[in-house]
């Protein structure tokens, strides 16, 4: 079964641009958004994911995701996704043996930054670059599937 360990923290300076390594384009809808279970449709500059998620259960996330057509993607964001989507630009930075990803959100969510790490357990240790802020793991109003809802432009 798959599975889904992460932690989300706010970030508070900009030292950590100088660290990335790759960035990608995302563009994301969800098709439903259901707290018990979220299907998410998402699309690269090279690739396209479709991806089921399940309630956290002590930090740990059911989580299924499949490689789809890029066309197939496209066709379900503009047609099937709530709206409005979620832009962001994902910075990857490898540090300590964990890549760091760094979610700088556009669009109705512009001024929002968060970094995440996957874990491979839920008491996993990692050192904390400076540039991070408070954890925000668990509070809602930060996951993708809310910022649909109400977007940071409207906090």
């Amino acid at each position: 079964m798959g599975r889904e360990i992460e932690r989300k923290f706010l970030v508070h300076n900009e030292v950590w641009r100088h660290e990335v390594t790759e960035t990608l384009v995302l563009r994301q809808g969800y098709l439903t958004s259901d707290p018990h279970c979220t299907v998410r449709v998402r699309v690269s500059n090279v690739s396209a994911w479709l991806t089921i998620k399940g309630t956290s259960v002590d930090g740990v996330t059911p989580e299924f995701e499949y490689p789809i057509p890029k066309a197939d993607a496209l066709a379900m964001l503009s047609s099937l996704a709530e709206q409005p989507l979620i832009e962001k630009k994902r910075h990857l930075i490898p540090r300590d043996g964990i890549v760091w990803e760094v979610d700088e959100f556009l669009g109705h969510n512009a001024g929002l930054v968060i970094a995440e790490i996957e874990l491979l357990s839920p008491n996993q240790a990692f050192p904390f670059p400076s540039w991070i802020d408070r954890e925000v793991t668990g509070e809602q109003q930060y996951y993708n599937a809310c910022l649909v809802s109400r977007p940071f432009s409207t906090w």
